[in-house]
């Protein structure tokens, strides 16, 4: 038998407008995990088109992708993926060192990110001597390096216990108060509460898309 071929996700359209608070949700398999490596330019559609700020990245290829990944996206994982061996001010000016920024521009944009996130005692620190919630403040402030277009969070308090993540939630919302687009895949409830708006995946389509005034605002 040659090999089988999956539709990962099949006829979704959608549209983000700037400043939206997105959560995408689903259960295991209904294509959540495809739909962020497209929108964060990790992968190509093999069919349809991706406008990201007026340009239609479907088109472009493997190095045009990576610069726009380090120049309009922002990142936040739920393992966090921090480097071990930097300090907390070195992981937040990691994308910036491949932007060849002066090395006092990039450490003073460091330096008021980590204030931003609530760090700015701890820039000498390693990520094993900080908490899982610093670590995911570390995360965050990274992301925002680049003052992305849209930030990108995947399951970001999956790691967290309840007290932690619901100090990561509260910085979502502080970011999207001050305009920033977030788009936080999630298959907790409570988490995507937080959201404005939340699509539903099931079986590679849109189940629902519903916008809600209720989440909280700040």
């Amino acid at each position: 038998m040659g090999p089988v071929t999956v539709a990962a996700l099949r006829g979704v359209t959608f549209g983000i407008e700037a400043g939206d608070y997105l959560s995408i949700m689903g259960p295991s398999g209904c294509g959540k995990s495809t739909l962020l490596n497209l929108l964060g330019c990790l992968d190509r559609p093999t069919a349809g088109r991706y406008w990201l700020g007026g340009d239609d990245v479907s088109q472009m290829n493997d190095d045009e992708l990576s610069s726009v990944r380090g120049a309009r996206l922002g990142f936040v994982f739920q393992s966090y993926n921090l480097i071990q061996q930097l300090t907390v001010l070195e992981n937040i000016e990691i994308p910036l060192y491949y932007q060849d920024r002066p090395e006092d521009e990039s450490r003073a944009i460091a330096r008021r990110l980590a204030a931003r996130v609530g760090l700015e005692d701890r820039l000498e620190h390693k990520p094993f001597e900080l908490s899982g919630g610093q670590q995911q403040r570390v995360a965050i402030a990274r992301a925002l390096v680049n003052d992305p277009l849209v930030i990108l969070a995947d399951e970001p308090t999956g790691n967290l216990d309840s007290t932690s993540g619901a100090e990561i939630l509260k910085l979502f919302d502080e970011l999207n108060a001050q305009g920033k687009t977030l788009i936080l895949v999630t298959h907790d409830t409570s988490v995507s509460q937080h959201a404005r708006r939340a699509i539903r995946l099931r079986d590679g389509q849109i189940e629902s898309d519903v916008r809600s005034e209720s989440a909280p605002r700040l």
